[in-house]
């Protein structure tokens, strides 16, 4: 391992794939601004692979050899930094603990590692008083972390929330703007290469819950159980949703979340999950498209902070790895948790669904015959449940065989209302005889002092 600050920092990088190539191109093009901002050079020295032969992408750095065998990695004496870019949890979770014991810093891009191991990698780190770099694991090229850590330590965080999955992003985007139903948008997806030929950790939530844990933990220092988080995923947002939200000034984004109750994650408690939402054009992430991400992270003095940009990608990515790198390379002292105690105090206290209120969005199909709203409002008001907005679309209406009345979609708009009131009251819904199909339902994203945007019907 090299000693002092002007000796090259000797690194060894576990994958050669798209965020490897694009590190790799980064040393390479940007070795003057590296080595002006460090004062050092950086040097790979080895890439683990699983195939020698395989054509890259990229050139091997100079100097550089492939490998089969973690130990080249892992127990050569002269890697400082061990890089991991495998992915998966089971052998990327053996390289990571293998080289922090070993005593090397590690910089990863693996959240779902860290979400789904990261207590007890955190912990190890610490222990071994030695740089963990995540800055690629959340966002791509979006430096959250470091404005989490380091720019907003000062202020107490009320709320983080964004679009932190790009995948699930373009394809809403492109039912949005399309008019796509959602297997042609993810079949597109997948032909550009935004999505995976197996894409279920971007459609049904977890890739953007795995980085939620982290901002999380950033946040507050404290932690959120990701096995405990409430994820729903955009399988079930129909261009028929889409197309009513449009109407109401609204667009439908896969939206992460999290919430400071009271002035502490311990007695106050944190509120957050992942779900399809209605977000207002007023707001700035209504108008990310495409493969883009966005967070908004609220702080008691700085106020609202807004960052975006492109969240995936070997460039952006490799972006993020390189900075990691350089904090390492200077000399940095290790800070990976944005906290004086490297050790996270008890667990936050998670918000119930009966303390968690936001606006909903209800479509229904009903029979349409008098009675049917007073019926429903009825159900609503059983569970403390208001509306703000009530839309009939007869344009929709269709037939039902064997009965007398048509059945015609009817959308609804409450108040703020309790999350558990909702499901309750939206399964009482369902098994009511004048409701024909499965009520669907998404929250509806609202400003700081929860106010329910100006939504605006085309009648």
């Amino acid at each position: 391992m090299a000693d002092g600050h002007d000796a090259p920092l000797i690194m060894g990088i576990a994958g050669f794939g798209t965020v490897a190539s694009g590190l790799m191109h980064i040393l390479r093009e940007n070795r003057a601004e590296i080595e002006a901002r460090t004062g050092r050079t950086v040097r790979v020295k080895s890439v683990l692979v699983r195939d020698l032969s395989k054509t890259r992408a990229c050139p091997l750095p100079d100097g550089a050899r492939l490998t089969r065998d973690a130990s080249d990695l892992l127990e050569d004496p002269e890697i400082d930094v061990v890089v991991e870019l495998i992915g998966g949890t089971r052998t990327a979770g053996d390289i990571v603990r293998r080289a922090l014991s070993a005593g090397k810093h590690v910089v990863t891009a693996n959240k779902a590692l860290l979400a789904e191991q990261g207590k007890d990698i955190f912990a190890l780190a610490a222990e071994k008083k030695l740089h963990l770099g995540y800055e690629a694991s959340v966002c791509g090229a979006i430096p959250i972390i470091r404005t989490l850590r380091e720019a907003l330590a000062g202020d107490r965080i009320e709320s983080v929330l964004g679009i932190l999955n790009g995948t699930s992003n373009f394809i809403l985007s492109e039912m949005s703007d399309k008019g796509m139903d959602f297997a042609a948008a993810l079949k597109e997806a997948q032909s550009l290469g935004y999505a995976e030929a197996d894409p279920v950790l971007d459609i049904d939530g977890r890739d953007a819950a795995h980085k939620l844990y982290l901002l999380i933990r950033l946040a507050w220092g404290a932690e959120y159980p990701y096995s405990a988080m409430p994820i729903c995923g955009i399988t079930g947002v129909s261009p028929t949703d889409i197309r009513y939200a449009r109407e109401f000034g609204c667009r439908i984004k896969l939206i992460a979340y999290a919430r400071l109750h009271g002035k502490d994650p311990w007695n106050g408690g944190i509120e957050a999950g992942v779900c399809p939402a209605l977000v207002h054009e007023s707001f700035l992430l209504a108008r990310v498209e495409g493969a883009y991400n966005a967070v908004r992270a609220e702080g008691n003095a700085a106020g609202s902070v807004f960052l975006h940009g492109k969240g995936a990608g070997d460039l952006p990515t490799g972006s993020s790895v390189a900075a990691d790198i350089l904090d390492i390379a200077k000399g940095t002292p290790p800070d990976n948790s944005g906290f004086a105690h490297p050790h996270l105090p008890a667990p936050a206290r998670i918000i119930a669904p009966h303390e968690s209120f936001s606006p909903y969005y209800l479509r229904l199909k009903v029979a349409d015959r008098p009675g049917v709203l007073r019926d429903m409002a009825a159900v609503l008001a059983d569970h403390a449940i208001s509306l703000a907005q009530v839309v009939q679309k007869d344009d929709a209406a269709e037939p039902v065989p064997e009965a007398e009345s048509r059945a015609v979609p009817l959308i609804m708009v409450t108040h703020r209302a309790p999350e558990d009131g909702v499901s309750k009251a939206v399964d009482a819904l369902a098994a009511s005889p004048f409701v024909h199909e499965k009520p669907v339902r998404f929250r509806v994203l609202t400003s700081k002092t929860g106010a329910l945007p100006n939504l605006r019907t085309k009648v």
